[in-house]
């Protein structure tokens, strides 16, 4: 079994990129103003049809990788040392985000709108930190099981697998979620049950699916492409019949079958190391973490140019997308006292311009 997933790690960056898109997205969403974003004054109900497709999964998917990604740490480290990584790599930069990095897109805002500008700090867009950090501790306690997983309990799940189709039994958990909770929408995840039981599901099951190995991703494989024609026609449903919002029960089944469909096709086609995917890893985390900064940044400075609705929607994603690196490159990631802030290991002051060369040219090769 791989100690490395290169599937997952790129399936990790492409959900930060999704992330940021959908976030740009929301600034010319008519109702952006209330849940805290720079509202544009002309809106684009077109530009929320394919944002509207990525809602139902693009957070549960990073639940399931932060899942995964514990099993995988799980092969290397007792629990003492688990706790020790993800208490540097999670509680740190979300301590440090909540006092220093969301008040300043807060104050931005603030002064966009003409408020009383103060300094508010909290959880903001870094909640899904938090829900991580707690997920962590509840499972810790696997540390002591053997890593192979030999296990009645694994070996029936193994066998169930075989059977590729029977995947979609690991949806019911999800349909009972949404039942139960009965959000206002599904895709709402932030400070209520249903978010926090719905990520604990998907990180729960992403652990459970890593330590059951390879059978599952076999099955997620041979069935992609059923999995990406259910979601896509649930979608079109959710899209023509409930204008976005449909049962609680349908948006679970959609949003799975998405999620299991972008396993099945990451597995097959993006398992292999990469010069690129070793650089854009690293950077996602802190992109993450800052481009909240760059996004109002750039709303507050383009909007008011009164460029026409397109234009402003390029610049704005531009903007933030080229920030957010630039600032990754030349200092959260050369700047050995900063890189822990944001969840990025030190690196020895002798190994430091090697391997950044040793990165640049692989990039240029």
């Amino acid at each position: 079994m791989q100690d490395r997933r290169y599937d997952i790690d790129w399936l990790r960056v492409i959900a930060i990129a999704l992330l940021l898109i959908y976030h740009v997205a929301i600034v010319f969403q008519s109702w952006g103003i209330y849940i805290g974003f720079i509202q544009s004054p002309v809106s684009s109900e077109i530009l929320w049809i394919p944002m509207a497709m990525l809602n139902l999964w693009r957070i549960p998917l990073l639940f399931f990788v932060s899942g995964m990604g514990v099993c995988f740490a799980l092969r290397r480290r007792n629990w003492k040392e688990l706790l020790f990584d993800r208490t540097k790599r999670i509680l740190l930069p979300l301590i440090f985000g909540s006092l220093f990095i969301v008040p300043i897109h807060i104050i931005i805002f603030q002064k966009y709108y003409n408020q009383d500008i103060s300094f508010s700090p909290s959880f903001g867009h870094l909640w899904f930190l938090s829900n991580i950090f707690l997920y962590v501790l509840m499972i810790i306690g696997v540390s002591f099981l053997d890593k192979n997983y030999d296990y009645k309990f694994f070996n029936f799940l193994r066998k169930l697998l075989k059977h590729p189709y029977l995947i979609y039994l690991f949806i019911i958990p999800f349909v009972i979620e949404a039942e139960l909770t009965n959000p206002l929408y599904f895709s709402v995840y932030i400070g209520n049950a249903h978010g926090f039981i719905l990520g604990m599901l998907a990180f729960f099951f992403g652990f459970l699916f890593v330590a059951v190995g390879d059978v599952f991703w076999i099955s997620v494989t041979k069935m992609r492409f059923i999995s990406f024609a259910a979601a896509f026609g649930l979608y079109l449903i959710r899209l023509v019949f409930f204008e976005f919002n449909p049962p609680h029960y349908l948006a679970a089944i959609e949003s799975i079958n998405w999620i299991f469909a972008a396993f099945g096709f990451a597995y097959k086609y993006l398992n292999k190391p990469s010069p690129i995917l070793n650089y854009l890893s690293q950077a996602a985390y802190p992109v993450y973490i800052i481009h909240m900064i760059f996004l109002y940044l750039a709303a507050y400075l383009i909007l008011p140019l009164k460029f026409n609705l397109n234009i402003n929607i390029i610049l704005i994603t531009l903007f933030t997308f080229v920030s957010c690196m630039l600032a990754y490159e030349f200092i959260i990631r050369r700047l050995n006292l900063i890189r822990p802030l944001f969840g990025l290991k030190i690196i020895p002051n002798d190994d430091k311009f090697k391997k950044s060369l040793s990165i640049e040219k692989s990039l240029s090769d």
